[in-house]
């Protein structure tokens, strides 16, 4: 990523850190209409859900300019998923349900640099997880 990249997520995600819990339910519904299998994969509340990926964005945002002391952490969640039943391929819906919710919540602050701004960092969390799944194999 390079640094206007890591400044516009972190800009981006505080326009809308008061609104990570609405941003999150926008995610899930979002998710569950791409991918209606994906919602076998949640047991739990999807309110209690919501919050784990709202506080998982909040680090990614505050982290994003260290993201190579993040890759331990993420490559452990990829494990953590894989046992969960997530496929690869499922990675590529949730960033763009993500990127969606993004996109509602921001309105036109979501422009084209920011929105290319998330995908590379999600695409990075994305590849990160996804090697920590194949070690789980």
């Amino acid at each position: 990523m390079t640094p206007t990249q890591r400044r516009l997520v972190r800009e981006s995600f505080d326009a809308m850190r008061d609104q990570t819990a609405e941003v999150s339910l926008l995610f899930y519904g979002r998710l569950f209409e791409l991918d209606p299998s994906a919602r076998r994969l949640f047991h739990n509340d999807l309110a209690l859900q919501a919050r784990k990926i709202a506080d998982t964005l909040t680090w990614l945002a505050e982290s994003i300019d260290r993201f190579d002391s993040m890759r331990e952490r993420l490559g452990e969640l990829g494990r953590q998923h894989a046992g969960y039943g997530v496929r690869t391929e499922q990675y590529t819906t949730v960033t763009g349900a993500l990127l969606w919710a993004f996109g509602h919540a921001l309105g036109p602050a979501f422009d084209p640099p920011t929105r290319e701004a998330w995908s590379v960092a999600l695409d990075q969390v994305a590849a990160a997880m996804q090697e920590g799944a194949q070690q789980a194999r």
